[in-house]
This record gives C-alpha cells, sequence and structure tokens, in this order.
C-alpha cells in the first residue's frame, strides 16, 4: 500500500508523487505550463516556457504515483540514454539542448515539439484509444493514407538512421511517436531503450515494449536482437498505423496490396523469413507503393 501522496502545485499545473521531493532547480528554469506524470518508468516530464521559449524536460529521481522500483534505478537509466540523443540525433527526433544533476535527481532538457503522443494512455485508455474522437491515435487513424504514409516515412528514415549508426530499437512503439496534427509533423520522442546492434534479450519475456509491437525474440531469453528485429518493429508499426495492429489480416489494411506484403514479410515469425535490415525493408515498401 502507498502512502498518502503528496499533492505537487507548481505556476499552471498540479501533480502527486509518493513523497516529497526538492523542485526548486525545476521552478528556476521558467514556468512550468503542463506535466507528464502517469509514467511507470520512474521519469516525470514537465513543460516549462522560458521567456517564450518552450522545453520539454525529462526528470528522474523522484516516486511517481505508478512507479514501484528504485529511484536510483530510474536515474542510472536516464543517464544511459543521453548520449543516445546525442549520438541517434536526427531532424525526425526530438533534439536534446542540456542535461544535469540535481541535488536529489537527473534531468534532460530537450526542444519542446507541439505534438501529440499517438499513446496517450493518461488520457484515452482501452477502447477510448481506439474510438475517443479527441484521442490523438483515433485522430490519427482518420488522417488520409498519403497523411499517415509520409509519418511512416519519417518514422523508417529514422530508423534506417538508427541502423546506419548500428543501434537496435528497443522499446518503440506508437507511445515514442508524436504528431502535430496542424503542421503534419512527425516526431520520434523516446529511444532511452536502444541498444548497439547486434544485440541480446537479456530480461526473457519481460524484455522491454509494448506486447503489441515485439517482435518473438523479444520474449525469449538469449534471443539476437538486431537488424531484423528492427524490421519487425517496422512492420508492426506498418499495421498499427494502416491496419488493424495485431490483426494483421488483408481487409483491416488500408494501403495497397503490395504494401501490405511488404509489412507481412516484415512481420514474419521466423526471422530468417525477414527483410535483412531496415534498408532493404524500405527499398521494397518504397517501390510496394507505386504499385497496385
Amino acid at each position: 500500500m502507498h502512502q498518502r501522496p503528496i499533492t505537487f502545485k507548481m505556476d499552471r499545473v498540479s501533480f502527486e508523487l509518493q513523497e516529497e521531493h526538492d523542485f526548486t532547480w525545476l521552478q528556476s528554469m521558467g514556468t512550468v505550463f503542463s506535466v507528464f506524470d502517469q509514467q511507470d518508468s520512474g521519469n516525470i516530464s514537465f513543460g516549462v516556457d522560458c521567456n517564450g521559449k518552450k522545453q520539454f524536460v525529462k526528470y528522474a529521481g523522484c516516486r511517481p504515483m505508478e512507479f514501484s522500483g528504485k529511484p536510483g534505478d530510474a536515474i542510472s537509466r536516464l543517464k544511459r540514454a543521453v548520449p543516445l540523443y546525442k549520438t541517434l540525433a536526427h531532424p525526425n527526433l526530438i533534439q536534446l539542448i542540456d542535461h544535469f544533476e540535481t541535488r536529489e535527481g537527473y534531468a534532460a532538457i530537450f526542444e519542446w515539439f507541439t505534438g501529440e503522443c499517438l499513446h496517450s494512455h493518461w488520457l484515452f485508455a482501452g477502447e477510448a484509444k481506439h474510438g475517443h474522437p479527441e484521442s490523438p491515435f483515433y485522430k490519427y487513424k482518420q488522417l488520409s493514407i498519403e497523411q499517415r504514409m509520409q509519418s511512416l516515412d519519417k518514422i523508417f528514415e529514422f530508423h534506417q538512421h538508427v541502423e546506419s549508426k548500428r543501434y537496435v530499437a528497443v522499446d518503440f512503439y506508437d507511445g515514442s511517436i508524436l504528431y502535430d496534427f496542424t503542421t503534419d509533423e512527425t516526431k520520434i520522442c523516446d529511444i532511452d531503450f536502444y541498444r548497439t546492434s547486434p544485440s541480446v534479450n537479456d530480461m526473457g519475456e519481460n524484455f522491454w515494449g509494448a506486447t503489441r509491437s515485439k517482435s518473438p525474440e523479444e520474449f525469449i531469453l538469449g534471443s539476437p536482437i538486431d537488424a531484423r528485429t528492427n524490421v519487425f518493429t517496422m512492420g508492426a508499426i506498418a499495421f498499427g498505423l494502416l491496419g488493424g495492429e495485431l490483426d494483421h489480416s488483408y481487409s483491416k489494411w488500408e494501403a495497397n496490396r503490395s504494401l501490405y506484403e511488404v509489412a507481412l514479410r516484415a512481420v514474419s515469425q521466423d526471422r530468417d523469413q525477414r527483410y535483412k535490415s531496415v534498408h532493404e525493408f524500405l527499398d521494397a515498401w518504397n517501390s510496394a507503393k507505386h504499385r497496385r
């Protein structure tokens, strides 16, 4: 049982934590205008306005209500993640500006992007995600095929870049995708668990990631996590944004048949049947766009 939550009020936001925490460092940065406090990762994030310049602040060290782990572990994870944002810097990835230790934790500061998270589980859980008119995922699925294809291109381009840097995407799912419905811009926002490739599943079935976009090897201890895993992830995302998510039937697919076949091969249960790399997958995807 948790003790009674502690309520924090700061500028335009209020939120609850399991215990007291020092946020004077945050208040000195500017006006806090939004908070994201429903994560189970141990991170809490804020939108801060510093003289008209908005920033996204990701912080580890406190105990959010949904977090059951140790703040020290969350701090270590965030520290390990910071170099990834430098190594894998790309126009389609949110941009790291700064990072520093605080008295009780660690903060990473990013450029603010006015996008909505496609898996806003704290606002639209369960059925609401797929059916509520205000749900970002629902709104995204109402976009034209062309808009969604362009958005997917940004995701695929970034992961081709990840692959070229010899990294593998871990824990990439629709919650890592931000979409700005005003400008039709797509950005990737959460690459904290990406690893050098090839890697190995060292956690078994609890390997990081959302069940709906994890490859078979991401459930099996000792399995390789590599370029073919990335290919599966890209195929799973394509089915999430253009098809029936875990239902891979053609009847749920909204783009052409050739693209469906590319996505289907990408999510083969048998690794050897998949494309060898995101680069190869993307070649097939791009040529399938112009077929029926």
